[in-house]
């Protein structure tokens, strides 16, 4: 899913960088012209060329403000390349940047605070989905704007199934469900497997965990937030469902690359039967004409469960002046003509309501099968906590989860490995 580079050792320096500009320098509008922005949007491909295009439309809109869109770097080495700018003092307006990176970020005094802007007018802040207002809210203050939001599913081979005789997955199945269908579909002489899970140990490991830590009663971080959520039996019962399946059962396939290309592309040729996963996958499994279906996550406890992972725009203060440019350009680039645009092309969902009535979105969840139920989980999705320490507490997580999944640890050993690793990260924020 996404990179998550640690970078609190950086940005405690950064309250004596100096800004990157101010009102009166070139683009800042001190002379009558319009106020020129920079925006690392960190997009390649189609979303690439969707983002520009939509710049261009803004900027085809109106005269008072440029936006020049610039890559910056891809979208999972943006948190780096923007912690180096504002060491270096000199950094864009406006930046992609993924959702866990915001509560580092915002410890940067030229990190705007967006919490009085999305009270004015056409922000219709409400609007945005519960998930994605949570996930740039950092100790009750909005530090960033939702850019792309997604929840987790199961994204199931129809054929598979068929031809193991086992009916299709349905909406209220449990964790047991999914371990005996992964086992049914796994077949190892035709190098078959019943799932799949990363297992490089990073944060694409460990947030496929979240929901079931959740559905068995825990939680990220404990009451009060100076422990983690899961030394109990939830963190238990998640390691012990993982270790059941890929030790035991040997149904799952385990990626020991980053980015999870190899476990998408057992799916995608037809050798994997089910894969937690969301809704940017579903593209590249049209486009390899697998007969899928998908299906809300399993649960423990019957209560519909899932994960939303929002990805984020941030400003930063290069002068008031482009600080209200960047508020204007991102104001306007969410509101729901745009979104809809946008999800459309990135294989993002509807950050907002009203987006998800927009006819270029409606046509395209008509188009595309199985989109309208990433849409249903959001209403039952839940945020990791927007907390400096959470790059540590997952990067714990996530090399125990690797050691389950490789069959280097068993689930007792490696909870114990992940709340030590959790709690130690939270003492020291």
């Amino acid at each position: 899913m996404r990179t998550l580079i640690a970078c609190s050792v950086v940005l405690l320096a950064l309250a004596g960088c100096g800004g990157g500009g101010d009102d009166d320098a070139k683009g800042g509008g001190g002379s009558g012209g319009p106020v020129t922005i920079t925006f690392w949007h960190g997009q390649n491909q189609i979303a690439g060329k969707t983002i520009n295009k939509l710049v261009d439309d803004f900027n085809a809109s109106q005269d008072k403000v440029k936006v020049d869109p610039q890559i910056g770097a891809p979208a999972d080495g943006l948190l780096e390349k923007m912690t180096a700018a504002l060491a270096g003092g000199k950094y864009p307006d406006v930046s992609f940047q993924f959702g866990p990176n915001v509560a580092n970020l915002a410890r940067s005094p030229k990190a705007a605070d967006l919490t009085e802007a999305v009270k004015g007018d056409g922000w219709n802040w409400d609007d945005f989905f519960p998930p994605a207002r949570e996930a740039v809210t950092v100790d009750g203050k909005v530090r960033a704007i939702p850019a792309l939001i997604d929840s987790m599913a199961v994204v199931y081979n129809k054929k598979l199934f068929e031809q193991a005789g086992i009916d299709p997955p349905q909406a209220g199945w449990t964790w047991d469900d999914y371990r005996a269908t992964a086992k049914r579909l796994t077949d190892a002489g035709k190098g078959q497997f019943g799932t799949g899970w990363p297992g490089v140990g990073d944060e694409d490991t460990t947030w496929r965990i979240w929901p079931m830590v959740w559905s068995a009663g825990g939680d990220v971080l404990a009451e009060g937030g100076e422990s983690v959520g899961y030394e109990g039996e939830s963190g238990r019962r998640a390691l012990q469902t993982v270790q059941d399946m890929a030790q035991a059962d040997k149904s799952v396939y385990v990626d020991k690359t980053v980015g999870s290309e190899k476990m998408y592309g057992v799916f995608n040729n037809g050798r994997m039967g089910m894969v937690p996963t969301g809704p940017w996958q579903l593209p590249e499994i049209i486009e390899n004409k697998v007969d899928y279906g998908v299906v809300p996550m399993p649960t423990y406890d019957g209560q519909p469960v899932s994960i939303s992972g929002p990805d984020t725009w941030m400003i930063f203060d290069n002068g008031d002046a482009k600080v209200k440019a960047a508020e204007e350009f991102v104001r306007w680039l969410t509101q729901p003509e745009q979104d809809a645009v946008w999800d459309v092309k990135a294989g993002s969902l509807p950050l907002r309501k009203s987006s998800s009535e927009q006819a270029v979105w409606t046509d395209h969840v008509k188009e595309v099968e199985g989109l309208d139920t990433f849409v249903e989980v959001l209403q039952n999705a839940r945020v990791r906590p927007v907390i400096e320490a959470y790059p540590e507490v997952s990067e714990a997580f996530g090399k125990a989860i690797a050691s389950v999944l490789l069959g280097q640890a068993d689930a007792a050993k490696a909870q114990q490995s992940a709340v030590d690793g959790g709690n130690a990260a939270l003492k020291d924020q």
